[in-house]
């Protein structure tokens, strides 16, 4: 129970923030799917053993990972929850695949209530929840008041904070120390100390990063290339996959950089968002650099010329054909796309400086060589070609990935073990009378 005055008014606060913002997030097209869930019209019935929040995808791939664990002959009534049609569609789809059979499962998926205090009391009071699950960075301060005035314990797996996060939090310290979970299990002993100055370090413990139990070799790298008719076997093939809007400047150097400097080069440019296909069509010609679209291939590109990739789900054949990889949103601040897809395929990739979104990998990566990191385009182009030159074989890279990765999967099993431990806890202190 809440004791604090301060701290009821601040969530008085924040509730009346909540209603007053309530029908204009109402008007939000985003958020028309589910809205009324959102609204809790109705919550979803209780009681169930677990709720898990996930807030958008890749929260979502995690909660897969924990019901993948668990399994489909676990007795746990299981409550999975997310802010987004994505998230949503995540945990739909995991929920389908651990019973294919279609059976009734006990494992629901819904939309994230609203966080205003009185809407969560509402959803506590009908989800039933025995313990509470959130992941990485989940800090709702409705649903956390909630949970703790219903003496529902919670748990946060997979924990990350950065330090200017903790700085905002740590402007009003008592709020969140009168909020704090019963278990933190953080990814890093740096997030974990983060947690630990905001919570308490009782209540904070170290476990291995979850993505990495995810990542796996990927198989279709050693099967024939579909993509091999279009590219001339002399040919020295570059990918530049993924291209942000932000560094199409950069990326247009660093082609024309490339061109020049290897007369046996084809490039095939994967824009990560298709509506700039025509933007990168006009680039290019402006440029006098010689432009296919993959779509409209009828034979083999020639070499000193680019191939426009105007067609989805090619670019793992395209890294898994490829003689050296640029891996895109990492040469303007947008923090790096998936750099780890063409390392699975074997290929050692070349990003620029921006990767803020996968610092989860460690600097061991790099420093090992899997990945090579550049300070601007030139350095990019230079490091493909170098690349092209003297790369690892494929089968190297992947036994020294493998290496790495063993290191640090089981993060999954060891959540799963967390949750289940807390739950019995639960279970056991219900039976004495020392929740309420």
């Amino acid at each position: 129970m809440i004791q604090s005055h301060s701290v009821r008014a601040a969530l008085k606060l924040y509730d009346w923030l909540w209603r007053a913002a309530t029908p204009l997030l109402c008007r939000n097209q985003r958020l028309q799917e589910g809205l009324s869930q959102r609204r809790g019209q109705p919550f979803p019935q209780g009681p169930f053993d677990i709720w898990i929040q996930a807030a958008s995808a890749g929260e979502s791939r995690l909660a897969a990972q924990i019901l993948e664990q668990m399994g489909v002959h676990t007795p746990h009534r299981i409550l999975v929850t997310t802010n987004t049609r994505q998230g949503k569609d995540t945990l739909d789809a995991a929920i389908k695949s651990v019973n294919p059979q279609a059976t009734p499962t006990p494992w629901k998926s819904a939309y994230f209530p609203f966080d205003q205090p009185s809407r969560m009391k509402r959803a506590v009071e009908s989800i039933q929840p025995r313990i509470m699950v959130l992941l990485e960075t989940e800090i709702w301060p409705g649903l956390m008041e909630a949970l703790k005035t219903a003496g529902i314990p919670i748990i946060i797996i997979n924990a990350r904070m950065r330090a200017k996060s903790l700085h905002h939090y740590r402007l009003w310290p008592t709020i969140w120390q009168a909020l704090a979970p019963d278990r933190i299990l953080a990814v890093s002993p740096e997030d974990a100390d983060r947690y630990g100055r905001l919570y308490g370090a009782e209540h904070v413990s170290v476990m291995p990063n979850m993505k990495f139990d995810r990542i796996r070799s990927n198989a279709a790298c050693g099967q024939p290339n579909p993509l091999e008719k279009w590219i001339p076997p002399d040919a020295s093939f570059v990918v530049l996959g993924s291209i942000r809007k932000e560094e199409e400047d950069a990326v247009d150097r660093m082609i024309g950089y490339l061109l020049d400097r290897r007369p046996d080069i084809l490039i095939g440019l994967f824009p990560r968002h298709m509506h700039r296909i025509s933007a990168w069509q006009q680039r290019l010609k402006a440029a006098g650099i010689p432009c296919h679209m993959r779509s409209q291939l009828a034979s083999a590109a020639d070499a000193k010329s680019v191939i426009l990739w105007d067609v989805f789900g090619e670019l793992t054949e395209a890294y898994a054909h490829a003689a050296s990889a640029f891996v895109g949103g990492t040469l303007a601040p947008l923090g790096g796309q998936n750099f780890l897809e063409p390392l699975t395929c074997g290929l050692v990739p070349t990003i620029g400086p921006s990767w803020t979104t996968f610092n989860w990998v460690g600097r061991d990566l790099f420093d090992k060589g899997l990945v090579r990191v550049a300070d601007n385009w030139r350095q990019a182009a230079d490091a493909l070609l170098e690349t092209m030159a003297v790369s690892p074989h494929r089968e190297e890279v992947l036994i020294r990935l493998d290496s790495y990765l063993a290191e640090r999967r089981g993060g999954t099993a060891i959540a799963v073990k967390a949750i289940e431990d807390l739950l019995r806890e639960y279970q056991h202190a219900a039976r004495r009378g020392c929740y309420c």
